[in-house]
């Protein structure tokens, strides 16, 4: 990916990502993005997350065309064992990419969105999402999150978690019937991140002057050459927290009374340890990921 496209996603857009994974993504990128070194108020030293690593199991938009594709020649876009379709949610979840699954650390909303399509078919007994992911990009999110839950209301699902479902991932595994994390895994981080970088000092040390010419008064509000107005402040604060309340609300509703919209907004993004998310109802057990998918094979077809 080019560092232009790297920085326009990144800086000055909403993300539901986990604090600690934004943190590492700009200590590792700041650099390489500004030529200069990165200053990150507050941080905690980030996390150091990649999905398949540390012997770490894999499962494997408009007009539908990767969906389509797959239909043309008879394929299943998901593993399948028993009836019961094997869906992954790992890495960096962004909105759109031409594949289905993983690919390069990131998973895309647009090939979940193809595979649960194709789990509501007559010959999909039930879904297990596998999660590993410590979340992603708000587009997308909310519409692949309904899309779960009106398979959730039809049929079986799971979301098994090898890891940690945080932020954006645990938005989507939040819509499955039950929710099983292992035992040093994690859930939560429900809240909504903006990053923005403030070039201005760095560049007039460099004795660098940037003069911006625009037509429209916010035309380049919060552009990176200058320091943050308070009002574009306070604007963006309040599209977050726009956002942090509507994924409370999904939450809620994915969840019901084991983890209402009230309890995920009294949880202010905290991150929660495998047992104390079981504790709260953020999930619904703490046990070993393959027994859960055993589990939940043998049930979904009537075996004992």
């Amino acid at each position: 990916m080019s560092l232009d496209r790297i920085s326009a996603a990144l800086f000055d857009q909403a993300h539901l990502y986990h604090p600690g994974k934004a943190e590492t993504f700009v200590r590792v990128f700041g650099p390489r993005l500004t030529g200069t070194n990165i200053t990150i108020v507050n941080g905690d030293g980030g996390v150091d997350h990649t999905a398949f690593s540390g012997g770490r199991a894999s499962a494997g938009v408009l007009g539908d065309r990767l969906g389509r594709t797959y239909d043309r020649y008879s394929a299943r876009p998901f593993d399948m064992i028993d009836g019961v379709a094997i869906i992954p949610i790992e890495g960096t979840l962004v909105q759109k990419g031409s594949w289905i699954g993983q690919s390069s650390g990131e998973t895309s909303y647009q090939g979940l969105q193809t595979q649960i399509a194709r789990a509501g078919r007559d010959e999909v007994k039930g879904a297990v999402f596998e999660v590993d992911s410590f979340g992603g990009m708000v587009n997308g999110a909310f519409e692949t999150a309904a899309s779960i839950r009106q398979l959730s209301a039809k049929k079986p699902t799971i979301a098994i978690l090898t890891d940690f479902a945080y932020s954006a991932a645990y938005l989507l595994a939040s819509q499955c019937r039950q929710i099983i994390v292992p035992e040093f895994g994690g859930a939560g981080s429900i809240g909504v991140v903006t990053l923005h970088a403030d070039w201005s000092e760095a560049l007039e040390n460099e004795g660098v002057r940037v003069t911006i010419i625009h037509a429209g008064k916010h035309k380049v509000d919060g552009n990176p050459y200058e320091p943050l107005p308070e009002a574009v402040r306070a604007e963006w604060q309040a599209r977050v927290e726009a956002i942090r309340l509507r994924f409370a609300e999904v939450v809620g509703q994915g969840r019901g009374k084991r983890y209402s919209k009230a309890d995920a907004l009294k949880s202010e993004a905290r991150s929660y340890e495998a047992s104390e998310a079981a504790r709260l109802g953020l999930v619904d057990a703490v046990g070993d990921p393959q027994e859960a998918f055993e589990t939940f094979i043998a049930e979904v077809n009537g075996r004992p």
